[in-house]
């Protein structure tokens, strides 16, 4: 196996509540700009432990999800030594298959890589991720009449394919990136958060 990786994300976008790529349908805006991070917990690529490192990217999406086409940046923890760094954008380019591949497919172009100092935290509930200077979000799920948080299952399109995607809203969403195009600062907009676990 080249790679086992466990985490969790937080994603954030320019489309309203909930976001209709999730269930296959066109943005709501006509194009979807968003920022993800994934944060591995636990992870080994290829022999290299990536334990506790996030990578990130910010995205603009030109149409329909499914017909991918994304222009991206990513974006490397800076705690990440050399060797580290060369196994994530690896796996993350989907050069060592499983679904991490298949997510890699939708992307056209990414237009650069930069290391940064990411911060990922979930407390509580709510997530908060800060990319750099690049960009920046707060969000918080959904809960349900009992408490528990609002889930999407079986979604046809999905950042966490096989596990449930907890539907959430940013207070905050910040992002400026000129080379992918970039300049939003919005409240109230659809975010996602989530666990995952990745093999290939």
């Amino acid at each position: 196996m080249a790679y086992t990786l466990e985490g969790s994300i937080l994603e954030v976008c320019d489309c309203n509540v909930l976001c209709p790529c999730w269930i296959g349908e066109d943005p709501d805006n006509g194009t979807c700009d968003s920022v993800i991070a994934y944060h591995v917990d636990k992870g080994n690529i290829e022999g290299v432990d990536v334990s506790g490192l996030t990578m990130a990217m910010v995205a603009h999406i030109p149409g329909n999800v499914l017909n991918g086409n994304f222009r991206t940046m990513t974006f490397v923890d800076d705690r990440a030594n050399i060797e580290q760094e060369q196994a994530l954008l690896m796996a993350f380019a989907g050069k060592l298959g499983g679904p991490l591949e298949d997510l890699s497919k939708l992307v056209g172009e990414t237009v650069g890589v930069e290391r940064a100092q990411i911060a990922f935290n979930v407390q509580g509930g709510k997530g908060a991720i800060r990319i750099g200077t690049d960009a920046e979000a707060v969000m918080e799920p959904y809960r349900g009449p009992t408490g528990e948080v609002t889930t999407l299952n079986e979604s046809i399109f999905s950042t966490i394919p096989g596990s449930p995607a907890y539907v959430a809203k940013a207070s905050k969403y910040r992002v400026k990136n000129m080379a992918v195009g970039l300049d939003i600062d919005l409240e109230g907009h659809n975010a996602i958060q989530g666990a995952f676990r990745f093999e290939g």
